[in-house]
């Protein structure tokens, strides 16, 4: 039988997007890492709410987002687990999703007055940083 996994994420009071939200790419980002494997048992709802501190039904509501994604799937009596690999978005959804994403970077970043050679520099560590640990 799967262990729950203790899912370390952190919530940022001062970030723009909701807290159901910052779970949701908390998770997806620990899963698309390799951090959480498929197979792999979450915590129950009260369980991450009150590691986080947060209202049950904020952990409900992305837990629901991720299971309706493919990121999650309940097993009945048994709890939420990570779900198996699978192409999860449509490739025009990936492909918009990822316009967005960069639109976004670049605004944020042009402000900054900084060289393109170091925004890619640091970009491309930070990709670096993120590519899926393999697992024994």
């Amino acid at each position: 039988m799967a262990r729950t996994q203790a899912l370390m994420i952190e919530i940022a009071t001062g970030d723009a997007r909701p807290i159901s939200k910052q779970i949701v790419d908390g998770v997806r980002m620990k899963v698309a890492t390799g951090d959480l494997v498929s197979g792999m048992q979450l915590p129950s709802v009260r369980g991450l709410a009150q590691q986080l501190g947060i209202n049950p039904n904020t952990v409900a509501k992305a837990y629901a987002e991720l299971t309706a994604e493919g990121w999650l799937e309940s097993r009945q009596g048994l709890g939420l687990f990570v779900a198996a690999p699978r192409q999860r978005l449509s490739q025009a959804e990936r492909d918009k999703r990822f316009d967005e994403a960069v639109t976004r970077f670049v605004h944020d970043v042009v402000a900054l007055d900084l060289p393109a050679d170091e925004v890619l520099e640091r970009l491309g560590a930070e990709l670096q940083a993120c590519t899926p640990r393999k697992s024994a």
